[in-house]
């Protein structure tokens, strides 16, 4: 069984497998660095062992081009056969309203645990609106949110603004202030008085 794949890791094969069916041979370390927004080579570098140690990805010697491809597991890993993970289904995020907990405190979750890093608490919300509806983020849509408060422009964030009223939408930083946008042109961004981040969000999970 192939070991559990993380998200940048994951995004990293799966470029990998584009780039090499497109091209037939690997990208740089600096394509590959550019393709999936990482500023360090040597955060590559450490993600291609990883795939390596993990049986994703071979390398071959002598050809610092060639990262052979274990399409087996790629295939298992990409049909989702990868081991799951519970996590707390804490309640429901509203635009403007205060966060609305989940009526059963022990709620959980089920989701791949490629989805979060693993190294910080995670946890589910159940979206109610339509203020990312232009990202794909539908009203009923669950989201898996990691406390991670390192964020960048353009993440879609959890935060806390004005003390107590909820908002789940995209952050940026302009200048010495933060906006907070939606993905929905009918709605307004939001430029909060205070702001506590609450984590962001690192997947999207539909329940048809």
């Amino acid at each position: 069984m192939a070991g559990v794949l993380y998200r940048k890791e994951r995004e990293l094969l799966e470029y990998l497998a584009q780039f090499q069916s497109q091209h037939g041979y690997s990208p740089t370390l600096a394509e590959l660095a550019k393709a999936t927004g990482h500023r360090s080579k040597s955060t590559i570098h450490t993600l291609i062992r990883s795939l390596v140690e993990k049986g994703y990805v071979q390398k071959v010697e002598g050809n610092t081009r060639v990262l052979k491809i274990i399409e087996d597991k790629v295939r298992l890993a990409s049909m989702g056969n990868l081991p799951s993970i519970e996590l707390p289904l804490m309640g429901y995020i509203a635009a403007g309203n205060p966060l609305e907990p989940h009526s059963d405190p022990s709620a959980t979750f089920q989701v791949s645990a490629s989805m979060v890093s693993g190294k910080k608490t995670s946890y589910v919300l159940q979206v109610k609106g339509a203020s990312l509806i232009e990202d794909g983020i539908l009203d009923g849509d669950f989201v898996v949110i990691e406390k991670d408060m390192n964020v960048s422009n353009g993440d879609i964030v959890v935060a806390i603004v004005d003390e107590n009223l909820a908002t789940l939408k995209k952050y940026y930083k302009e200048g010495e202030r933060i906006v907070l946008r939606p993905a929905n042109s009918q709605m307004d961004p939001i430029y909060p008085t205070s702001l506590t981040l609450q984590g962001k969000v690192v997947g999207v999970i539909r329940k048809f």
